[in-house]
C-alpha cells in the first residue's frame, strides 16, 4: 500500500505470481501509484487479485503507455474515470497496450478509445462485454491486435474495419454478431490472423485475395452460405482453414490448403462436395450427371413399385427367420457379434494375414499387453494400416477386445486413433480370433520420439514446438471424452506409447483396452474393481488414489496427462532411476518452479529453440520468452498431477493454458518479447 512513495517509479511488472489474498481490498495499492507521476508501465497479468477497480485509477499517471491486469479475478464494471470501459480511457493518448482479458467486465466499449493513437495491442476477451464493436477502435493505425472474442458483442462488423491498414489479428469469436462481412476487410494488408467463429455471421464470404499473407482463418460456426471462394487455395502461406458448421455448397477447392487434410476443416457444410480424396467428400455431379440424375428419378419411380412388392416379401421372410431364430436357445460363442462390428464393414482373417505377409515378425511394429501390432496394406481400401491382433491366451484379452469396441462405437475426433473396421473370425487353425484395424501412423509412437533406440538417436532432438503442438492435441481429445461424449470415457492408460503420430506430427490418442464409462465406472467400483489390472493402468502414470482403493474418474486421466506432459518436456521416465527415496517426477518439477526450469528440462529443446530464433532478436529476450513457456508449461504439469485430486488443474483450463503458451512462442500471445 505504501508504492506511492517510490515517486520516480516509471515500470511495475510483477505478472505470473501469486499475488492477492482473495479480498475486496487487493486493488487498494492502485491508489497508492497515482503519487508516482512518471509511471509508464503497470503489468500484473496471471496472478489472483481479486475485486473492483478503483475510481482512483482514474488518477494514474498520464505517461502509462502499458496496462495489463489480465487473467485475475476482477469483477464489476470499470470505473467511470478510465471508461469502460469509461470514456476517459481516451485521455491516456501514450498508451500502447491494453489487457482486461480474463475477468468478469461488463458495459460497453468507449468509442472515446480511438483517441489512444499509439495503441498497438487491445485485449478485452473474454469477459461479458455488450453492445456494438465501436467503428472509432478501427481509427486507430497503429493497432496490430485486437482480440474482443468470448463477449456478448451484438451488431455487425463495421466496415470501418478496412481502415486498420496495422492490423495483424482480429479476433471477434463467440459473441452475437451478425450480419456480413464487410469487404473492406480486404483492405487489411497485414491481417495474418482471422478469428470470427461463433457468432451469427451470414451471407457469401467476400473474396479477400489481397490478403496475401493470411496465416490462420475460422469462420466456422456461422450461417455463411454460398460457395468456398476460389482464392482460399491460392494463398500460399495459409496454415489453418476452419469453415466447418456453415451452409456453404458446391464444389470444394482442391489445391493449396486444401490439399492438407490436417490443416483444414469443412465438416458440417452438408450441400459440399469434392474431388480431394482426403477430405472424404461426395462426388460432384456435372450437367451430363444431373441429366442421368433426372433420368435415373424416373426409373426410380418405377423401382419404387416394384420394389414396395418385393420388400412385403422378403418382410415376410425375416420374420419367419426371425422366428426361427428366436427358437434356438444356445448359440455358437462364435457367432456373437459386438456393436462396433455391427457398423463397421467386417474383415476376414485372409485378408488381414495377406495384409501382413502372414503376421510376419518383419511387419511387427509393436507389443502391448494383450496383444501385437502389425502393420499391413489392404488392397480393396488402398491404404497402409495397422492391425492389433489380441492375445487371446492372455487373461483379460477378450474383455479388452470388448471394452475397446464398446468405447470406440460412438467416438469421433481428429485427436483420437480411428478404426477402420475388425475382425471376430477364426484362424486357419479353427481358433478364436480377433483384432482392431486403425489407420497406419507414419511416425510411430511418442515413446520411441522421447526415448529412441540406438537406430533412432535422431529422433528426440527434432521433438521441438511439436511438444506443444502434441500436449494441447492430447488435451484436446481427453477434454472431449470428459465431457463431449453421451457417456464420459475414461481411457486409464494415458502414457507416451498410447500417443500416436501421424506424417503431419499430429497426435492421436489410442488404445482404449483399459477405458471405463463414468456412469459404469461410478456404479460398479467396487474395491475388487478398482484392484483389477484395467484400472491400475501403467506405473508411473497411475493416479495414486487408484492405489488406495478409490474409483475411476476424469481426475485419473488428468494426473496422467500431468505426469506426460512433465515427461514430454523433461525428458525422464516417471520410473526414471534417479526417482526414489521418495522423490518423483512430479516433486522433481515442482521443487525446480519457477527458477531451476531450465535447469531441469530437457537441453536438446533449449538448444533447438535457441539455434533456430531469428537473428534480429536480442538473445536474452529470446531466452527470456523461452523461460516463461517453459515454465508455464512445467506450471501445467505440476498442477494436472497434484497428489490430491481436488487440487488438480481441469483439462479444459490446462488446454486453454497450453495454447497460450504456444501463442506467446509464436509470438502472437500478449506476453512477446515486444510487450
Amino acid at each position: 500500500m505504501n508504492l506511492g512513495r517510490l515517486r520516480g517509479l516509471r515500470r511495475l511488472e510483477l505478472h505470473n505470481n501469486l499475488l492477492g489474498s482473495g479480498g475486496d481490498e487487493d486493488m487498494g495499492f492502485l491508489s497508492s501509484l497515482t503519487n508516482c507521476t512518471l509511471l509508464n508501465a503497470l503489468v500484473l497479468p496471471s496472478n489472483r487479485l481479486t475485486g473492483a477497480l478503483p475510481n482512483s485509477i482514474a488518477n494514474l499517471s498520464t505517461n502509462l503507455q502499458r496496462f495489463n491486469l489480465g487473467f485475475n479475478q476482477i469483477f464489476g464494471s470499470i470505473p467511470s474515470g478510465i471508461g469502460e470501459i469509461p470514456a476517459s480511457i481516451g485521455n491516456h493518448t501514450q498508451l500502447f497496450g491494453l489487457a482486461f482479458g480474463g475477468n468478469n467486465l461488463q458495459g460497453i466499449i468507449p468509442s472515446t478509445i480511438k483517441n489512444c493513437q499509439r495503441l498497438s495491442k487491445l485485449y478485452l476477451d473474454h469477459n461479458d462485454l455488450t453492445g456494438d464493436i465501436p467503428k472509432q477502435i478501427f481509427s486507430i493505425t497503429t493497432l496490430r491486435i485486437l482480440h474482443l472474442g468470448a463477449n456478448s458483442l451484438v451488431g455487425s462488423l463495421p466496415m470501418e474495419v478496412g481502415n486498420s491498414k496495422s492490423l495483424q489479428l482480429l479476433n471477434v469469436s463467440d459473441n452475437k454478431l451478425s450480419g456480413e462481412i464487410p469487404k473492406s476487410l480486404d483492405n487489411c494488408l497485414s491481417l495474418e490472423n482471422l478469428f470470427i467463429e461463433g457468432n451469427f455471421f451470414q451471407g457469401a464470404f467476400p473474396s479477400l485475395s489481397a490478403l496475401k499473407g493470411m496465416l490462420r482463418m475460422d469462420i466456422s460456426h456461422n450461417n455463411f452460405s454460398g460457395k468456398i471462394p476460389d482464392y482460399l487455395e491460392k494463398l500460399r502461406h495459409l496454415q489453418y482453414l476452419n469453415l466447418s458448421y456453415n451452409d456453404f455448397e458446391g464444389k470444394v477447392p482442391q489445391e493449396g490448403i486444401f490439399k492438407n487434410a490436417s490443416a483444414i476443416s469443412v465438416i458440417g457444410n452438408k450441400k459440399l462436395c469434392g474431388e480431394s480424396p482426403v477430405l472424404l467428400l461426395s462426388k460432384c455431379l456435372g450437367e451430363n450427371g444431373k441429366k442421368q440424375s433426372q433420368h435415373f428419378l424416373k426409373k426410380q419411380v418405377i423401382a419404387i413399385l416394384i420394389g414396395s412388392v418385393l420388400c412385403s416379401i422378403l418382410l415376410l421372410l425375416l420374420l419367419y427367420y426371425y422366428c426361427i431364430r428366436k427358437s434356438k436357445k444356445h448359440l455358437h460363442p462364435r457367432s456373437i457379434t459386438y456393436p462396433l462390428e455391427e457398423q463397421l464393414t467386417k474383415i476376414s482373417y485372409g485378408d488381414l494375414c495377406k495384409a501382413t505377409d502372414g503376421f510376419s515378425s518383419t511387419n511387427l511394429i509393436g507389443v502391448g499387453s494383450y496383444g501385437s501390432v502389425y502393420k499391413g496394406y489392404l488392397d480393396h481400401i488402398t491404404k497402409s494400416v495397422a492391425v492389433k491382433v489380441l492375445n487371446l491366451q492372455r487373461q483379460g484379452a477378450s474383455k479388452s477386445f470388448i471394452v475397446e469396441c464398446k468405447a470406440l462405437r460412438n467416438i469421433r475426433h481428429r485427436n483420437l486413433l480411428k478404426v477402420l473396421t475388425v475382425c471376430s473370425s477364426i484362424d486357419f487353425k479353427g481358433d478364436d480370433f480377433k483384432a482392431l484395424v486403425f489407420d497406419y501412423m507414419a511416425n510411430g509412437n511418442l515413446e520411441q520420439w522421447l526415448h529412441p533406440g540406438m537406430d533412432e538417436q535422431h529422433q528426440s532432438n527434432n521433438l521441438t514446438i511439436q511438444r506443444l503442438n502434441i500436449v494441447i492435441d492430447v488435451a484436446f481429445a481427453l477434454n472431449y471424452l470428459h465431457t463431449c461424449c453421451e457417456k464420459p470415457i475414461v481411457h486409464c492408460d494415458l502414457k507416451p506409447s498410447n500417443i500416436l503420430l501421424d506424417v503431419e506430427m499430429n497426435a492421436l490418442v489410442g488404445d482404449f483396452g483399459l477405458a471405463r464409462f463414468l456412469s459404469e465406472a461410478t456404479s460398479n467400483g467396487s474395491q475388487n474393481d478398482t484392484n483389477s489390472p484395467g484400472i491400475r493402468g501403467t506405473i508411473g502414470y497411475v493416479a495414486p488414489e487408484y492405489g488406495m482403493g478409490s474409483e475411476v474418474s476424469t481426475f485419473g486421466d488428468i494426473y496422467s496427462y500431468g505426469i506426460l506432459l512433465l515427461e514430454i518436456f523433461i525428458g525422464k521416465k516417471p520410473s526414471d532411476e534417479i526417482f526414489n527415496g521418495g522423490l518423483s517426477l512430479h516433486q522433481f518439477a515442482k521443487l525446480a518452479l519457477p527458477e531451476r526450469v531450465m535447469e531441469i528440462v530437457d537441453q536438446n529443446l533449449l538448444s533447438i529453440e535457441v539455434e533456430g530464433l531469428n537473428e534480429s532478436q536480442a538473445h536474452t529476450n529470446a531466452n527470456s520468452k523461452l523461460k516463461r513457456c517453459l515454465i508455464s508449461t512445467i506450471t501445467v504439469g505440476v498442477a494436472c498431477s497434484a497428489i490430491s485430486m481436488k487440487d488438480r488443474m481441469d483439462i479444459e483450463d490446462a488446454m486453454v493454458e497450453m495454447q497460450h503458451v504456444r501463442d506467446l512462442y509464436l509470438r502472437v500471445g500478449i506476453n512477446d518479447t515486444n510487450n
